[in-house]
């Protein structure tokens, strides 16, 4: 009774192997050499993020578009185009715990159909309504639980590649967007001291969640999202759980002195999280895709020439996901619907690193609706998505990341 009460439960997880495959998550580590350079590793293998962050917001569509919910899933078009490309990561914002199972499938499909691997951000609340205060233990402890179970559902998937934690809400410690507070915050007289302790609670809550991701997944690796290199030095007291930092930087053609500046503030590995360039020049009132793709191709070749790939065996840069896939004909008229359906080629804000248009009116020349590098038509394909046009430094990329390029040792 005994053997044939083995052989029994033998068949069963034979049977349950064939029908119901296990799903074994790549194990991804990032490893520090000798001379301070940063290496990241999938399965033991070096790997550089050659990445694209992805919203592909349909024309008429707006904030309020998930695609996640598409059922035309527009990315099994857009993941053949990515794979043509030389594309082996998607970044993706945010997704609730609620949608676990469509963020699955997403993340299954992306690895199996195209050999991409997914990086999965959170806002961490940054554009709740109300708005965040991370000085609240409820507000934080709403959050913790929203990302913890986003966690728990996804960790052990083929296709996941990193975490990373908020995007540019240390924009919130002086008020630039989502501002919030508390009694003890407001008890000290000096502003600026007032913005450290903003940052210090902030990334305290990060360093929090953090520790508690790492209790569920050992695998991937955990990031800090921040806008630039702003209060960095606090970040490296209080956050020693992260990994990487994702770092969102618009410099112009170049990044100049942010890889040592990181070095020297928080030496961690960097991912350049957000990056990029419009492809319409508002000073002259047109398309512009050759100033576009001057431009990334300059940035990419600064994010390699940082990265241990290039034979630079101080490289911290562990690559970048460019801002941003596909145009988003929204951006400019955020909240008014009728302007949806209207590529706009009005500005949003100004940058005086993106000298080429700065002269524009008012000097405003980052046009937020034109980052794409994909352009999409109002004639809709066979599925009735809009039909995607690659612009100029689509194929630029493509010619750069498809080649062979120097590989560091295992």
């Amino acid at each position: 009774m005994k053997n044939k009460d083995i052989l029994f439960k033998a068949a069963i997880i034979f049977s349950c192997l064939i029908f119901f495959p296990l799903i074994i998550s790549a194990k991804v580590t990032i490893q520090k050499n000798s001379q301070g350079g940063y290496q990241l590793y999938v399965d033991k293998r070096p790997f550089l993020i050659k990445g694209v962050i992805y919203n592909p917001t349909p024309v008429c569509s707006g904030y309020d578009y998930v695609f996640l919910n598409d059922p035309k899933k527009p990315w099994l078009v857009d993941g053949k185009l990515m794979k043509e490309m030389g594309v082996n990561v998607v970044r993706i914002y945010s997704c609730s715990s609620a949608q676990w199972g469509k963020i699955k499938e997403f993340i299954r499909d992306m690895y199996n159909n195209f050999g991409i691997y997914t990086i999965v951000s959170d806002w961490i609340g940054l554009w709740d309504k109300p708005s965040p205060n991370y000085a609240d233990r409820e507000s934080r402890e709403r959050i913790k639980m929203n990302i913890l179970k986003i966690v728990k559902a996804l960790k052990d998937e083929e296709g996941l590649l990193m975490w990373i934690l908020g995007n540019e809400n240390n924009y919130t410690f002086s008020g630039k967007i989502a501002f919030w507070t508390s009694p003890e915050i407001e008890k000290i007289p000096d502003l600026y001291k007032r913005v450290l302790k903003r940052a210090e609670i902030y990334y305290s809550f990060v360093d929090e969640l953090a520790k508690e991701i790492k209790k569920i997944d050992s695998n991937h690796p955990v990031a800090l999202g921040n806008g630039e290199v702003s209060t960095l030095d606090v970040a490296s007291r209080v956050c020693k759980n992260i990994d990487t930092l994702a770092i969102i930087s618009y410099r112009g053609k170049r990044f100049g002195n942010l890889f040592e500046n990181i070095r020297y503030a928080f030496d961690k590995p960097i991912l350049i999280s957000e990056f990029g360039c419009d492809s319409y020049d508002a000073y002259q009132n047109r398309e512009a895709e050759d100033i576009q793709a001057e431009y990334i191709q300059l940035q990419w070749k600064s994010i390699f020439e940082n990265t241990i790939f290039c034979g630079n065996k101080r490289g911290n840069c562990i690559g970048g996901t460019l801002f941003e896939w596909s145009d988003e004909w929204w951006k400019y008229n955020e909240g008014y619907t009728p302007d949806w359906c209207i590529h706009n080629p009005e500005a949003g804000w100004s940058n005086g690193s993106y000298y080429f248009d700065i002269k524009a009116k008012d000097n405003l020349n980052m046009n937020e609706e034109w980052f794409g590098i994909v352009k999409l038509l109002e004639e809709k394909d066979e599925k009735g998505l809009n039909r995607r046009v690659p612009k100029k430094v689509y194929y630029i990329l493509k010619d750069i990341w498809t080649k062979p390029f120097y590989s560091p040792p295992s």
